[in-house]
């Protein structure tokens, strides 16, 4: 009691001071990460338009184009082989384009990361993520114990 006034103490946790990536992280060496980001994500976009086109009504998608084999070609109606040779190519591509797509979401959020001062911190728990890591993969969005 102070002064006949009964108090209630609350133990409050700080919270941790929340880390920066310029408290760990030259600017040299981000400057390197984001220059291997973009050129990534130039490959990845380059990569992704040789059989796909832009998705203009959802942002970040992509859509595989069908082949064309037997028509193009010779100007005739395809066999049922080319038909099947066709839907062969369109899944195969279609898968490619799964993986080639996840793959430039994350480039893109690390580039997100880096120009919002939070690149190189687990968005799992925060800690940093250790700069061997991002060597090997820059666009990494976990430490390895988050993984």
């Amino acid at each position: 009691m102070v002064r006949g006034i009964r108090v209630r103490s609350k133990s409050y946790k700080l919270k941790p001071k929340r880390l920066l990536q310029t408290d760990f992280m030259d600017k040299t060496l981000l400057e390197q990460l984001k220059q291997k980001l973009l050129e990534e994500k130039v490959l990845l976009e380059k990569d992704l338009s040789s059989f796909a086109k832009k998705d203009p009504n959802m942002k970040g998608d992509w859509d595989t184009v069908f082949p064309q084999m037997g028509e193009a070609q010779s100007g005739s109606h395809s066999s049922l082989d080319e038909s099947a040779d066709e839907v062969e190519e369109y899944e195969n591509l279609t898968a490619k384009e799964f993986t080639l797509e996840t793959r430039l979401a994350e480039v893109n959020r690390a580039l997100e990361r880096i120009n919002k001062d939070g690149f190189g911190l687990c968005q799992k728990c925060g800690k940093e993520i250790s700069k061997e890591r991002l060597y090997a993969n820059p666009a990494a969005e976990f430490d390895i114990e988050c993984s």
